[in-house]
């Protein structure tokens, strides 16, 4: 299913604030009680949710299969670049069968803009083959059977899963792993761990989307080099106040719109 027209997230007031100060070497506060904790997850969760209303999945899909491709495909490039590659992957293979029975070449081919497309053609192959030996050729709808398979850990098997079968899952890609631990919810580096830290905060039923809101966030206000901290309505509740700009108009000029979210 294509994604749907994005719409320009509202703007949001920081609110009250005490000046910018320096932030401590780790957000993560080990003195905060785990009650206090989840319920300052849970106010960011649904601010998250009034922030980024437009939130969704980037990938372009139809099927559980198309969605799982694409997002192997996804490693070290953008959802945009894929997007602009799959029409013509899907159409030339349309179930695992075809991917089994790929000529390299030609997938190669067409993966090229991808990056990195000769490993990604091998787990494509891989991973076609794999559903065909031991799936009948359909995507698998748990976890344990989507890990097992060419080029899959838990980040795209929760994709899948959340976005293809209605199952709960945390997205734990570099946009989320950034922003969990800045909003001093974690000081894990793991991302198994971060997910499971982050599943005691926020309820089940939201995972999927909250992953989106995260990933959306992390895209168009809280980027890796220079955090738009003046103009982020999570402000008042997050421990890394002030490691960019606090300054509203000066932090209003680092937000980038829906159109260009995808190009960090």
């Amino acid at each position: 299913m294509s994604s749907p027209a994005p719409v320009q997230p509202p703007t949001r007031p920081a609110g009250r604030r005490a000046p910018a100060r320096r932030p401590a070497a780790t957000p993560f506060d080990p003195d905060e009680t785990p009650l206090a904790r989840t319920r300052r997850a849970r106010r960011m969760a649904r601010e998250l949710a009034v922030l980024h209303p437009d939130a969704h999945c980037e990938l372009d899909f139809t099927t559980p299969l198309e969605l799982l491709v694409a997002t192997v495909l996804s490693a070290q490039t953008t959802d945009k670049t894929v997007n602009k590659v799959t029409p013509r992957l899907f159409a030339r293979y349309p179930d695992a069968a075809a991917y089994a029975g790929a000529d390299r070449a030609e997938l190669e081919e067409i993966l090229r803009p991808t990056g990195f497309f000769r490993a990604k053609a091998s787990s494509v192959i891989g991973l076609g083959r794999a559903l065909v030996e031991r799936f009948d050729g359909e995507v698998p709808g748990r976890m344990a059977d989507l890990v097992t398979l060419p080029g899959v850990g838990r980040k795209t098997a929760n994709v899948v899963l959340g976005n293809a079968f209605g199952v709960p899952g945390l997205t734990v890609d570099t946009h989320f792993g950034r922003l969990v631990r800045r909003f001093g919810w974690t000081a894990e580096e793991d991302p198994v761990k971060v997910e499971a830290e982050v599943a005691e905060l926020v309820p089940k039923r939201d995972w999927t989307m909250f992953s989106h809101r995260v990933i959306f966030h992390g895209r168009r206000v809280c980027h890796a080099k220079k955090a738009a901290c003046g103009a982020c309505g999570l402000a008042r509740w997050c421990p890394s106040f002030g490691i960019g700009p606090t300054d509203p108009e000066v932090a209003a000029k680092l937000v980038t719109t829906p159109a260009a979210s995808d190009t960090e």
